[in-house]
């Protein structure tokens, strides 16, 4: 069962928020069960960083039986976890106005997954005898595989999110995030996969982006500013420091999730920079810049999972990122 969790009034008076902007109400949507990949927003709120600029959140945690976008479009959610800047694109396309006004992941955590003693180069995978991949990733990076790198469509295997046939076969490839199911592999098939995280490798896309409707730009500019800036703060305070009050409220939302497991993912996420490298080191988590996005853009173009000639200027905004806002936190 979902558990939201909020700052009262009376938190954000005393975290010293200005009395003109107190207890702004504000619904952040993530896009899956609560886990460690969201815990720069949950630690913003456990921590007061939210409250602290003036803002009262509700985290209302995502599912398999949750479409939150919809909710944004409706305006009955301020802010979504989006995936990718796919989705973005296709909103241009619809002509609905939403717009990315930071990138919590610098990387997307998507992964090629293989055996050790085989397939042990981003080169050898080719020669696998088969990709065990998920609609959405055959629809999108691996056309991208297919365009760029040559890779046969005719391998790939629907993915069922069960390990087993890829454990069982040493020369199948199976994809996965580095936070998530390499720690399930590692666990029931006893050793530890290859792992090719696709960003590494040219897919270029940002993730775990914040998105939010024109509207709200326009009319709430400072709750737009205070939440981008507080999810920043998270991060950095989640992935740096004490997060133990952040990770507590994580397993009240999703009460399957283990202790292990988040140590693995946090362990993952600094490992392979997921939320912090890159731009961030000087620009500061959320960092996002015209040139990769027109990069990522023109490679989906080419591959043929976007329509060509959108306006992509359209699908995020600047304003809001690369101020340096929370470099002092990281330890």
């Amino acid at each position: 069962m979902t558990r939201n969790f909020a700052f009262s009034a009376a938190a954000l008076l005393l975290a010293g928020a200005p009395a003109s902007f107190a207890a702004e109400a504000v619904t952040f949507q993530t896009n899956w069960l609560a886990q460690a990949e969201h815990g720069g927003y949950y630690q913003a709120v456990a921590d007061g960083t939210y409250a602290a600029c003036g803002l009262d959140v509700t985290i209302q945690m995502g599912g398999p039986q949750v479409s939150g976008r919809p909710l944004l479009l409706a305006g009955k959610i301020d802010f979504y976890m989006g995936g990718n800047m796919l989705q973005a694109f296709s909103a241009v396309e619809q002509e609905i106005p939403l717009r990315i006004v930071a990138a919590s992941f610098q990387k997307e955590p998507q992964v090629l997954m293989s055996h050790p003693g085989g397939l042990d180069t981003w080169e050898s995978l080719k020669d696998a005898e088969q990709y065990i991949l998920g609609d959405e990733g055959f629809q999108s990076y691996f056309q991208w595989m297919i365009t760029e790198l040559g890779y046969d469509a005719a391998k790939r295997v629907p993915y069922t999110f069960n390990p087993a046939p890829f454990i069982a076969n040493p020369k199948s490839v199976q994809q996965g995030y580095v936070t998530s199911e390499p720690y399930a592999v590692e666990k029931e098939g006893g050793f530890k996969p290859n792992l090719f995280l696709l960003a590494d490798f040219g897919f270029d896309t940002y993730a775990t982006t914040i998105e939010t409707m024109q509207k709200t730009i326009d009319e709430r500019p400072k709750v737009v500013e205070c939440f981008v800036d507080g999810s920043a703060k998270g991060w950095y305070n989640y992935l740096y420091g004490d997060n133990k009050a952040a990770n507590e409220m994580i397993k009240k939302d999703n009460p399957d999730i283990t202790d292990e497991q988040i140590a693995f993912s946090i362990e993952k996420m600094k490992e392979f920079g997921i939320v912090d490298s890159g731009d961030t080191e000087k620009l500061g988590i959320g960092a996002m810049t015209d040139a990769r996005i027109k990069s990522f853009y023109d490679k989906m173009v080419k591959a043929k999972v976007v329509k060509g000639g959108l306006d992509i200027s359209k699908s995020y905004t600047l304003d809001f990122v690369n101020k340096a806002v929370g470099l002092d936190l990281k330890k």
